[in-house]
């Protein structure tokens, strides 16, 4: 199987080198049409903020690794900065593991990464949009695909919070089932607390409010969500209004404290007030969280709850595997199965060819009248010799067996008969 893949991701490289391979939409339309004519009868590139891999069925098992790499350097103008070791190669059945694994999260820095699997597809997109998808990749996408979905429906991959940010709007919406009808305050603008803010929104959040100290950074932040500044001395006098608190100021001292949290669920007539302490130091005391229908979390318990969520994805990996393995199988069977045809048909013509040749050479030496019996007996000795590695070959592609097992036979045969154009070296899952 000749198929290839070659790329950088954070297993081989730092995020200052991952950067220097960035492919842009831009720049992946016009590289694709370049590989193809030189290196590929197909291909397609998927670059994204922590990999960028190529694959592509090469038009020859010759076709040289480390040009690709070179390519790829000095496509993005990175040589002397990226080294080629940096760029991970894997052909075959590890390169099929390999995009399967990343559409499954599995691969990603973040474990069960949501995003990965539209940016997979969006890649396929742009192949198919520049002619570069053929047969064999456009099948491979939509098992690609298949594999992410199945991923996220059969297993918990990607349930639970793993970043503080997520976490703090998972523990809002277990809160308040209704996020729509709800108002929430920022109190600074750190970079946390604004993820926070923006999770929210993207949940529906009704009304938004932030303070901070610098109150361009709240205007431009206003801009960009919706909402309203709320001056920074007038924080107290808001929260009766609001219903989520996420506080995330570079403060010595506490910006809230147990007086004027009880002051406004009284104000509230005691409607539960959600507070996101994502300040370090602190920024509310810690006192407050005996308040009755207050609810305050710090960045130590959002971490907590993120790292038990990711030891629950972590624990879900075997079950992914199960998946990959499965449908690994499946893609390279289908693909045997292309392999075994051809294989067959021109097994069959090389050995003709020899008995041709041979008879040609030999029938002068039998009488006009025998010669047609030596073509009907030389051709039913050659069926009779074909037609047990004929049969296995089909056999191993139709009942399962469309691994290793197919492949190591299809490429033997075509060694042994000199048979060219079936690329060997590391096909397996």
């Amino acid at each position: 199987m000749n198929l290839l893949s070659i790329g950088i991701s954070h297993h081989s490289a730092p995020v200052e080198l991952r950067e220097r391979m960035w492919f842009s939409t831009e720049e992946t339309q016009a590289v694709l049409p370049r590989l193809q004519e030189q290196f590929f009868s197909e291909c397609v590139l998927i670059s994204t903020c922590n990999r960028t891999e190529l694959y592509g069925m090469t038009r020859s098992p010759e076709t040289s690794e480390e040009a690709l790499r070179q390519f790829l350097i000095e496509a993005k103008e990175a040589r002397g900065i990226v080294e080629p070791s940096h760029l991970a190669t894997r052909v075959a059945g590890a390169a099929v593991n390999q995009i399967f694994k990343v559409a499954a999260g599995i691969d990603s820095m973040i474990i069960g990464d949501i995003q990965i699997l539209n940016q997979v597809k969006e890649a396929f997109q742009i192949a198919r949009e520049g002619s570069t998808l053929g047969p064999v990749l456009n099948r491979l996408m939509q098992s690609t695909l298949h594999v992410g979905k199945r991923t996220r429906s059969e297993t918990s991959i990607s349930e639970g919070a793993v970043s503080v940010s997520y976490a703090a709007v998972e523990l809002a919406s277990k809160i308040f089932a209704d996020l729509s009808r709800k108002a929430a305050l920022l109190v600074g603008a750190g970079e946390t607390g604004e993820l926070a803010l923006k999770h929210l929104v993207g949940k529906g959040i009704d009304q938004v409010r932030i303070a901070n100290r610098t109150r361009a950074k709240a205007e431009a932040l206003v801009a960009e969500l919706g909402g309203q500044v709320v001056d920074y001395e007038a924080i107290v006098d808001t929260l009766p209004s609001v219903d989520i608190v996420i506080t995330s100021v570079a403060s010595p001292t506490y910006v809230l404290g147990p007086e004027e949290l009880v002051r406004a669920l009284r104000q509230r007539s005691h409607n539960p007030l959600f507070v996101i302490d994502i300040g370090v130091p602190r920024n509310v005391n810690p006192a407050a969280k005996k308040i009755e229908h207050l609810f305050l979390y710090d960045i130590d318990s959002l971490s907590a709850i993120v790292d038990r969520n990711l030891e629950r994805r972590k624990s879900e990996i075997p079950r992914v595997q199960g998946i990959i393995k499965e449908e690994s199988l499946a893609f390279l069977q289908w693909y045997n199965s292309l392999q075994v045809g051809p294989t067959i048909q021109e097994l069959r013509d090389a050995v003709e060819q020899i008995r041709a040749e041979e008879v040609r050479k030999n029938i002068n030496r039998f009488r006009s009248e025998d010669r047609e019996l030596v073509e009907l007996l030389t051709r039913r000795i050659i069926n009779k010799i074909l037609h047990q590695p004929m049969t296995t070959l089909k056999k191993g592609a139709e009942n399962g067996r469309g691994d290793r097992e197919t492949v190591e036979r299809i490429a033997t045969i075509r060694e042994l008969f000199g048979i060219v154009g079936f690329r060997r070296k590391d096909d397996e899952i």
